[in-house]
């Protein structure tokens, strides 16, 4: 980003990257997460949920890369190494020890519900302040919005055909 784009950012810029890289490596935990769980997945409806949980991998992946050039722009650096998205995240990673269908919507869901905070947290500090990384980050918070229905309509599908 030029002079002037990262100048018209309202609130100090290390602190914006920080939380940038906060959710970055939050981001990047949910892409491994969701790529495990489809392929440890056993259980009922499994097609449907290894489907599911692939397509959230791609958005997750898609938020990444989103975060990752806002980084850039505004003149900071994204994580650099893998042992710092532990370090950083704020939402952690939850190892998908259960393979159970049932289980991986549930682990899942909790990650979308802390994904969603995470990101308002993130606009609360930004509102008013930096309409670029606010737009951003309204897109992102939509689509873990989302993903937090699907999985949760999954969840009352099976609950249902029991």
């Amino acid at each position: 980003m030029g002079t002037i784009g990262r100048k018209i950012v309202g609130m100090d810029l290390n602190e914006l990257i920080d939380l940038l890289n906060e959710a970055l490596a939050d981001e990047w935990l949910a892409v491994y997460q969701y790529w495990v769980g489809a392929k440890i997945a056993e259980g009922r409806m499994r097609p449907n949920i290894v489907k599911e949980l692939e397509e959230h991998q791609n958005d997750e992946l898609k938020h990444a890369n989103m975060l990752a050039d806002r980084i850039v722009q505004l003149g900071g650096t994204p994580l650099l190494h893998p042992k710092d998205l532990l370090e950083k995240s704020g939402c952690g990673y939850k190892t998908p020890s259960n393979s159970n269908t049932v289980e991986l919507l549930k682990q899942n869901i909790e990650g979308e519900q802390c994904a969603i905070m995470a990101y308002k947290k993130i606009l609360d500090k930004i509102i008013g302040k930096d309409s670029i990384t606010m737009n951003m980050i309204r897109k992102i918070m939509e689509d873990e919005v989302e993903h937090e229905q699907d999985l949760e309509d999954l969840l009352n599908d099976i609950n249902l055909s029991k």
